[in-house]
């Protein structure tokens, strides 16, 4: 923090302590909080009154949230303190860069946010920790906070007047699980466009339909984003087939078919001069998901950069705002709509497995991907857990934000659920992560069965060659639980190569 965060930081303390001995009543300071504002704290009490809002708020449930998601929640609530709206002494700041920087990890349970004023039951843990109470995740172990700090050295922090309310009163822990989301959500989707090109050489389908002229009529960047994706994953690819060969095939065919019997129609099976869509219209289809990341990292990066915490005390103009910046509607319904685009994107996934797996429509593979049909089953089971995963990512993509009761005295009667939306999103990254790993699997699988490793396209040859290092063609029926562990470690690690876009 350089000179001026440190001179913003104080001017900040300096009003809120001038209107402190005026005897100005502000909110949550010398007030009750929420239902009970009505109720004036006495001067004496105004420290206690801060450490006591840690205690109460102490009654979350759940597993511990992943130590990535607190860690960015402690670095946000550091960044929004630090914008000197929040009337908190330097110390309180430098502690939570404390935590980071000795890797102190307070242990956080999922369940106790309505993402109404923040969320209040998760940044409460974080705080204990600061003052030495609760637990922490420190040196791969579960420990005393006051154990982890002492350690390392760090000062208890005592809380004087609102510093509690500004460490708590805000949307940083919904915000930080949101900014992991789209960043493992862009990734996925990479990915996936990535199997999605692999499948389409499986299938022998054509690389006409990602045309930039046909994009370019229909306007909307995503789907020329992805069009020009897909073009780049195939390029130079020998398994696609332009339309106009498949055309003369399906012309030669009725021709034949004509020709022989003297009816109509096609008689090429499985073989026509149009794609499904879910190759044919992967653009159309798959851009949207383009744009809402996009859309979802303008909402991340402002709601991170932003004062969310009640009341706001204005360095410059010396005033007191009472306020709700800590109402995380914007995060809420980024996160909701992302999860639209994950069940989309899986349900994608889900009908490209459908066409490799049934010999009605894959253009020549075996029924699921057996090598040797009847005697060993090849991938069915995988199809049968890619349902399963599908699934519950379509159950576990309802929206969280219209779910709103009232709670807390009716104080807080409307609540944004924006955690819950972040923490459910993450969930489906999780469970897309492995429905991925076995759509990789399949199409690779599918490649081999094609004798096509060496025919790939540029993007697609190292996706390939990375899945082939962790896993082998299935010529017999194996388990493949392994298997997907380990292409969904590759995913986890983001060692799979994938375009930027």
């Amino acid at each position: 923090m350089d000179k001026e965060f440190r001179r913003r930081i104080s001017r900040g303390r300096e009003v809120l302590e001038r209107k402190l001995a005026a005897g100005e009543v502000v909110y949550g300071v010398n007030t009750g909080f929420g239902g009970n504002a009505r109720y004036v704290i006495p001067s004496d009490e105004l420290a206690h009154h801060q450490q006591n809002l840690l205690e109460f708020l102490s009654c979350g449930v759940g597993d511990p949230l992943p130590a990535e998601a607190v860690r960015t929640a402690i670095l946000l609530r550091a960044n929004a303190l630090a914008r000197g709206f929040s009337a908190v002494r330097l110390v309180v700041i430098e502690r939570l860069l404390d935590l980071l920087n000795h890797r102190i990890t307070p242990v956080v349970p999922r369940f106790g946010s309505v993402g109404a004023s923040g969320d209040l039951c998760p940044s409460a843990y974080i705080a204990r920790v600061m003052s030495g109470r609760g637990e922490a995740f420190y040196k791969g172990c579960r420990v005393p906070a006051a154990e982890a700090l002492h350690h390392e050295g760090i000062a208890r922090l005592d809380l004087e007047a609102k510093e509690g309310l500004a460490l708590l009163n805000g949307t940083t822990v919904m915000t930080g699980v949101g900014s992991i989301v789209v960043d493992e959500a862009a990734y996925l989707f990479r990915l996936s466009l990535g199997a999605l090109a692999m499948a389409a050489e499986a299938l022998g389908s054509s690389p006409d339909y990602y045309h930039p002229a046909i994009h370019m009529a229909k306007h909307h960047p995503g789907q020329l984003a992805v069009a020009e994706m897909l073009n780049s994953l195939l390029f130079d690819s020998k398994l696609v087939v332009p339309l106009d060969e498949i055309r003369g095939r399906v012309q030669e065919a009725n021709r034949r078919a004509n020709g022989s019997n003297g009816s109509h129609g096609v008689a090429a099976a499985g073989e026509s001069i149009q794609s499904p869509y879910s190759l044919r219209c992967a653009p159309q289809g798959l851009g949207p998901m383009h744009e809402t990341l996009e859309q979802c990292r303008t909402v991340i990066e402002r709601e991170a950069n932003s004062v969310n915490d009640n009341p706001l005390i204005d360095p410059a103009a010396g005033e007191v705002y009472h306020t709700g910046n800590f109402y995380g509607a914007h995060i809420a319904r980024a996160m909701d709509g992302l999860k639209l685009d994950l069940a989309n994107l899986a349900n994608w996934l889900h009908s490209l497995m459908a066409l490799l797996m049934d010999d009605r429509f894959s253009n020549g593979l075996p029924p699921s991907l057996s090598p040797h049909v009847g005697v060993y089953q090849g991938f069915k089971g995988m199809q049968i857990v890619h349902t399963s995963l599908v699934t519950a990512i379509r159950h576990w993509c309802a929206p969280s934000l219209i779910h709103t009761l009232p709670t807390e005295q009716f104080n807080q009667d409307i609540v944004s659920l924006g955690t819950h939306a972040a923490l459910t999103a993450m969930d489906v990254t999780g469970l897309l992560r492995s429905a991925v790993a076995i759509t990789l699997l399949s199409t690779a699988q599918a490649i081999d069965l094609r004798q096509g490793g060496g025919r790939l396209g540029a993007g697609t040859r190292p996706i390939y060659r990375t899945i082939r290092a962790v896993s082998a063609f299935v010529e017999a029926d194996r388990a493949l639980d392994r298997d997907i562990a380990a292409v969904s470690g590759l995913i986890d690690r983001r060692e799979i190569p994938v375009l930027n876009g």
